[in-house]
């Protein structure tokens, strides 16, 4: 279930699509249409996992009723991500939870947002688990926090992730292909949705999702160029796994290299956590300003 603040209404659920999910869902083809056997839909099918049984959610804090931003620590537990070729003894795992810690105590200062984090101590999480986690919280925003690494230790400086286009197309035509799909967008039943139909509502949706991850990684970008070291071309896209909600907007911040002694000494330090922290809730404020605006 997705919940969205009060006042503001669903994000993603704008008039343009509903009335294209209405119609698609009541039109003939929507009650007769089925994927051809051993089309795309059934080799697609074959391919999703078995759904797995929902763990413990983590604490909000912050205001009732204020927009919910979920940040997510990478690795963690048996993982410990990236090392520090310099200093064997720091780890992606740890600088992560600091930074997502560090984020977090930021946002909640300000008063405008409501947080969780998928996870507050030293645990692994599956990749699927933290967007999944997220999308059960009701969360309008998604922050996973990484820290970047490089055979060359000269490379340095933040860069923002999101979605491409070429993986949004592939896990639309997975997302359409599993049995429960009741779930899969807020507040558009897709279960007795054809393959075909269910496909065109998720790309639909997760496209404009796309626009949206996009125009916060840029507003990320436009508040950290002050504070935090960017790389040049600092917004990328790739297929990543845990930026693929359909309907959440999501970036992944690669916060620096840890193969880099100076940027690793900063994300390390409590100043170059405290700068990276206060970029994200300058554009974490920004981006909900300006959709109350839009509104």
């Amino acid at each position: 279930m997705i919940s969205r603040w009060a006042g503001f209404g669903p994000t993603l659920r704008t008039a343009g699509l509903c009335a294209a999910a209405l119609a698609l869902l009541a039109s003939p083809l929507a009650a007769t249409a089925a994927p051809p056997p051993g089309g795309d839909a059934a080799r697609a099918r074959m391919t999703v996992p078995a759904a797995r049984k929902a763990g413990r959610l983590p604490r909000i804090e912050g205001v009732a009723g204020r927009p919910l931003v979920v940040i997510d620590a990478g690795h963690g537990g048996h993982d410990p991500g990236a090392l520090a070729s310099w200093d064997g003894g720091l780890r992606e795992k740890d600088l992560t939870l600091k930074l997502a810690r560090e984020m977090r105590d930021r946002l909640l200062a300000s008063g405008r947002v409501r947080v969780a984090l998928t996870r507050d101590r030293d645990e692994f999480l599956i990749l699927q688990e933290r967007f999944g986690i997220a999308r059960r919280l009701g969360a309008d925003l998604f922050i996973s926090v990484h820290c970047d690494s490089a055979e060359n230790q000269g490379a340095s400086g933040a860069s923002i992730y999101t979605l491409s286009e070429v993986a949004s197309d592939r896990e639309a035509a997975r997302l359409a292909a599993r049995e429960n799909k009741a779930d899969i967008l807020a507040g558009v039943d897709l279960a007795d949705a054809s393959a075909d139909i269910s496909s065109i509502l998720i790309d639909l949706t997760q496209r404009e999702t796309m626009n949206a991850s996009a125009g916060f990684a840029r507003l990320l970008g436009r508040e950290a160029k002050p504070l935090v070291p960017l790389k040049p071309n600092y917004h990328r896209m790739a297929s990543l796994m845990v930026l693929k909600a359909p309907d959440m907007p999501s970036i992944l911040f690669e916060t620096g290299y840890i193969s880099n002694e100076d940027d690793a000494k900063r994300l390390n330090s409590d100043s170059g956590r405290r700068a990276l922290a206060e970029s994200v809730r300058r554009a974490v404020e920004v981006h909900f300003a300006r959709r109350l605006a839009a509104r």
